[in-house]
């Protein structure tokens, strides 16, 4: 399947809608503003269908593609491309199961947008990880699977139709299940008040004595269920892609000041050599180009210098604009705040040490 590039990709989107996107973003400020208007926009520009295949309503979008596609809607709207790349990451989950009725019956509704799924798997790999007892237990019978526990950290908990979430077995294998938010014993708490992307509605979900069907059963159960299969990992070249598309945000911005104020045009060449280094980096990466050794091109090595690049493009973004940029509901401080998500969204341990280093000013090892 070939890739293209990333102005082909811009131009695949239907007509106006980074524009509209990029409009609204800055009405996605509180908890109850979920984007249910962005996601008809994306469903109508047929987004919903990139990481779906065709024989079940989708477009089939390669893992390049999509990745370049993250990284333009990300300089539109930040939260609407976050909440995306969660649903999408389900979608992936159960394109990568073996269980054909499942996927009949999930993914053609999941592609025309009639059913939303998000994912609840950061407890399987970066969140809770130095608790003793697994936070979700499965039990496993013949027709039943049974779970208990708390799901943390799940984008869009309220407005989902399905999370696909995983539990530990009593022996220590994990389970992958595509769980129907109606059931019984399924309690989704209130979002969390965050920083920023509070329009995600981000909350936990409880689970007293959930009795799944065990035809929703995606994988497992098997060691580390999270390395098989498809959908980003922690640290993934997609993540970092919404980073580099806030921090293109910023530099635009700074680009157009630069026209009139002469002071910033030593700010912003190196920051616009930087993101342009980036954006031709996560590209190799993704279609997995790069030579043999070359670490730059590793997931981690570009997630480091995602989050290096996002943090100081938006803080010059906001000093820039004096004053103004920090009032509340200024692009300058919204792109600050979302900024700081990069600190702590699938961010793998050597990743967290980079920055903490960096912010220590000791360099990367």
């Amino acid at each position: 399947m070939q890739t293209m590039s990333l102005m082909q990709a811009t131009e695949r989107f239907e007509t106006g809608l980074l524009e509209k996107l990029a409009e609204a973003a800055g009405d996605l400020r509180l908890t109850t503003n979920w984007p249910a208007e962005q996601f008809e926009w994306l469903s109508d520009a047929g987004v919903l269908g990139w990481v779906i295949p065709r024989e079940y309503g989708g477009a089939e979008w390669s893992q390049a593609d999509v990745i370049e596609g993250y990284l333009q809607l990300a300089t539109s709207c930040l939260t609407t491309t976050f909440v995306l790349t969660q649903r999408n990451g389900a979608c992936q989950r159960i394109v990568g199961c073996e269980d054909e009725e499942l996927k009949a019956d999930l993914l053609p509704r999941l592609a025309s947008g009639e059913i939303s799924a998000t994912v609840g798997i950061s407890h399987l790999t970066t969140s809770r990880q130095h608790l003793k007892r697994p936070v979700v237990q499965a039990e496993i019978g013949q027709d039943i699977v049974e779970l208990n526990g708390a799901v943390p950290w799940v984008t869009g908990a309220p407005a989902a139709d399905y999370v696909v979430t995983g539990g530990t077995t009593g022996d220590g294998r994990q389970i992958l299940i595509a769980l129907p938010m109606d059931l019984e014993g399924v309690e989704v708490q209130a979002p969390a008040e965050l920083m920023a992307l509070n329009a995600s509605q981000t909350a936990s979900i409880n689970l007293n004595e959930v009795r799944v069907p065990r035809r929703y059963l995606i994988a497992g159960p098997v060691e580390g269920v999270m390395t098989r299969g498809q959908g980003g990992g922690a640290g993934s070249v997609a993540t970092s892609s919404l980073a580099v598309g806030l921090s293109l945000r910023s530099i635009r911005y700074l680009e157009s000041e630069s026209e009139t104020r002469g002071d910033l045009l030593d700010v912003v060449r190196p920051l616009r050599l930087e993101v342009d280094e980036l954006c031709a980096d996560i590209a190799a990466a993704a279609v997995g180009s790069g030579s043999a050794g070359e670490d730059r091109l590793s997931a981690p090595a570009i997630r480091q210098r995602s989050n290096s690049l996002v943090l100081r493009a938006t803080q010059a973004h906001l000093a820039a604009t004096k004053g103004a940029g920090f009032v509340v509901g200024h692009p300058a401080e919204q792109a600050v705040r979302e900024a700081m998500f990069f600190l702590v969204w699938s961010c793998p341990q050597p990743v967290l040490q980079a920055a903490l280093r960096e912010f220590a000013c000791l360099g990367i090892e």
